[in-house]
Order: C-alpha cells, then sequence, then structure tokens
C-alpha cells in the first residue's frame, strides 16, 4: 500500500486510516466513499468522530458520506468490545467442552459466528452485553465459507479450524478474503489434525484427540487457534512467536488461566 493522501474538510490524512475499499469521489466539502467495508468496527469509528464534531452518514453501508469540518474537539467515548476476541474464548470454550461467560461482549457484531457455534452442538445464551456458551459433548463439525461482513469472518477462521480438528465428522473451509490465510494447518498437523487443502479449501476431519506438541504462531489469528488447539490436545503444547498473539490479545494466558487453563507465558 503506497501513502497516497486524502484531503477530507482542509486536513490531510494518510489514506491507509480510510477505511473501505472502493471508489473515493471528493469536491471541497466532501469525501463519498463507494463499496465502503460494512464491518461493526467501521460504524463504531464513525459513531466515535460523530461525537468528535464529524458529520459523517452511511457508515455500515456501501456508501459512506463525510462532509469536512473545520475542526474536531475530545470526547469520552466507549470503544466497542472486540468481536474476535470475544469469538475466541467462545470456540475455546467449544473444543475444551466449557461452560464459559464472556462478559462486556456484544453479541450483535458476532451472528453469524454464533450461528456457526449452535451448529457445532453448543448452547448459546445472550443478553445485551454478555454471552454463555455451554458445551458438553464433543462439537460437531461445520462447514465455513468467509465473506464480508454481516458473513462470517475471516479473522474466526483459523479458530473454528481448531474447533473442526477435534470434532465429530468433516468440515469444510473455504477463505474468499486473503491469500495464504492457511498457514496454521502445518502446526496443527503437528498436533495430529487430519487436514488437507486444496486452493483456498481447506477439508478438517476431526480426530478424538490432538496430541500436544511444540508449534510456531505464523500471523495473529493463527497463534490462536493453536491456542485453543493446545487446550484441547492431551500433553503438552509450546506455542513459540507468541508475539503474533500479543498484536491482538492481551493477557489471554491469564484470562484462559481464570477459566482453569493450564498455561504459562515463557520469557
Amino acid at each position: 500500500m503506497n501513502n497516497d493522501k486524502l484531503i477530507i474538510g482542509g486536513h490531510e490524512f494518510n489514506s491507509r486510516f480510510i477505511l473501505g475499499s472502493g471508489k473515493f469521489s471528493m469536491d471541497m466539502t466532501k469525501t463519498v466513499i463507494e463499496n465502503a467495508a460494512r464491518e461493526p468496527e467501521v460504524v463504531d469509528l464513525a459513531r466515535c468522530l460523530s461525537a468528535m464534531g464529524a458529520h459523517i452518514e452511511g457508515a455500515g453501508t456501501v456508501r459512506i458520506v463525510i462532509e469536512g469540518v473545520p475542526s474536531l474537539h475530545g470526547c469520552e467515548y466507549s470503544v466497542l468490545p472486540d468481536r474476535i476476541e470475544t469469538g475466541t474464548f467462545l470456540c475455546a470454550a467449544v473444543a475444551t467442552r466449557g461452560d464459559v461467560l464472556v462478559t462486556r461482549a456484544a453479541p450483535s457484531t458476532l451472528d453469524a459466528v454464533i450461528d456457526k457455534l449452535r451448529a457445532c452442538g453448543a448452547t448459546v445464551q445472550t443478553g445485551a452485553d454478555w454471552i454463555r456458551i455451554k458445551a458438553d459433548a464433543r462439537p460437531r463439525a461445520v462447514d465455513i465459507r468467509t465473506s464480508p461482513h454481516p458473513g462470517f469472518p475471516t479473522d474466526m477462521q483459523a479458530q473454528f479450524m481448531a474447533v473442526n480438528a477435534v470434532a465429530e465428522g468433516s468440515g469444510r473451509i473455504v477463505e474468499t478474503i486473503f491469500e495464504n490465510r492457511f498457514m496454521h494447518v502445518p502446526e496443527l498437523q503437528r498436533m495430529g489434525a487430519d487436514i488437507t487443502v486444496d486452493g483456498h479449501t481447506a477439508v478438517v476431519r476431526g480426530v478424538e484427540h490432538l496430541e500436544g506438541a511444540n508449534v510456531m504462531a505464523t500471523d495473529l489469528r493463527a497463534s490462536a487457534s493453536l491456542v485453543i488447539a493446545g487446550l484441547a490436545a492431551r500433553g503438552q503444547t509450546v506455542v513459540d512467536r507468541i508475539y503474533h498473539l500479543d498484536r491482538g490479545y492481551e493477557h489471554i494466558e491469564q484470562k484462559l488461566k481464570g477459566l482453569g487453563a493450564d498455561i504459562v507465558r515463557i520469557d
């Protein structure tokens, strides 16, 4: 990505901070983003900027209109809960047949994920800001096809692959968003997972048990899948290069330990 700039309402912004992959049309006071991303984080950013005095319409749709203003002002704003971190804990509960209550969550941002968790056989209850998941049996394998919001998020693909690895039956995972998004497969295979990859499709045949192994994290979500697999495996698992994990999870080992996991960070 280059560092081209956009002029918005008389202020310069680096293009890498504009959330959308579509075309831009501009006049002296208005910016229109076509084919914009619709993820909840985009809506949340727009709400925060609006609370600071910005004029933004259409966030959450494919067309966002931004009216330039002379300046923004400070505000106090509560950021949307991290739906991918929430989903990661929910997958860990299913893989280990646990009973977990996630608080300070935003269930409305996780419809596609919750649907798949229920398809796995888990019982999922939700409130305004909490999710409780209970899985007292081996999960059922599910098919997944990633797509832009409100479809199934690509950032939950690796975690569900770990669930499918210990599930009953086989599941087909199709990655449509990113290239080379199956780098966690060889590491899961080290633990005994039965996975076959053909292009953008991975077929996961569940096994009764994974075995602990020394594995290496290759990216943020891949590292989360290895932690989930390690929690469900027999024996000890060592996950190396966890700096990837720290990019998206704060003190994950402490939170998992609070849920009963036998996990420790090695400095």
